[in-house]
C-alpha cells in the first residue's frame, strides 16, 4: 500500500470539500428556486428569443417611447388595447433576475422572455401579448 504525502492529502481535502460544497449550493439554490416559483404563479408556453425594445413593440403593433439605458437594460413604453406597457430588454440573465425581483416586491403582472420583460397593468391583455411573443406570465400578489 502506498501512502500519500501530507501535500497530496491536503489537495485531495481540498478538492472533496469543494465537490461537497457545489453540490449544497445547487441544492439550496433548487430549493430557493422552488419557493420562488411557490410564492410566484407562473404559466409558460415555448422558449422565446431574446427580443429588443424596439422589436417587442414591433411585434405589438406600437411606436416605443424610450426611457434609455440603465447599466444592464433598455426600457421603452406604448400604449396597448388601452393599457400602458412597459418593455425591457437586458444584457444579462442575471441583471434580469435582479430586476425581477425587485420589481415583483410591490406586487404585479409580467410577461417574461429570454431577457426581455412586458409589463402592463392588464393580465388578459399580456396573456394574449403571449400568443405573439412567447414567454412565462407572472404575476405576484402584494404580501
Amino acid at each position: 500500500m502506498r501512502l500519500l504525502r501530507p501535500a497530496a492529502v491536503v489537495a485531495l481535502a481540498a478538492a472533496t470539500a469543494l465537490l461537497a460544497g457545489g453540490c449544497g449550493g445547487e441544492a439550496e439554490q433548487a430549493a430557493g428556486e422552488k419557493a420562488e416559483k411557490t410564492a410566484t404563479s407562473s404559466t409558460s408556453i415555448e422558449p422565446t428569443k431574446h427580443y429588443t425594445v424596439q422589436q417587442l413593440a414591433a411585434v405589438i403593433g406600437c411606436t416605443p417611447t424610450t426611457s434609455g439605458k440603465a447599466k444592464d437594460f433598455r426600457q421603452a413604453g406604448c400604449e396597448n388595447a388601452g393599457d400602458d406597457l412597459v418593455f425591457l430588454d437586458f444584457d444579462t440573465v442575471p441583471g434580469q433576475q435582479d430586476w425581477l425581483n425587485y420589481a415583483t416586491l410591490n406586487g404585479g403582472v409580467y410577461l417574461v422572455g429570454n431577457r426581455w420583460v412586458l409589463s402592463g397593468k392588464s393580465k388578459e391583455n399580456l396573456q394574449s401579448l403571449r400568443g405573439k411573443l412567447g414567454g412565462t406570465l407572472q404575476e405576484k400578489s402584494r404580501s
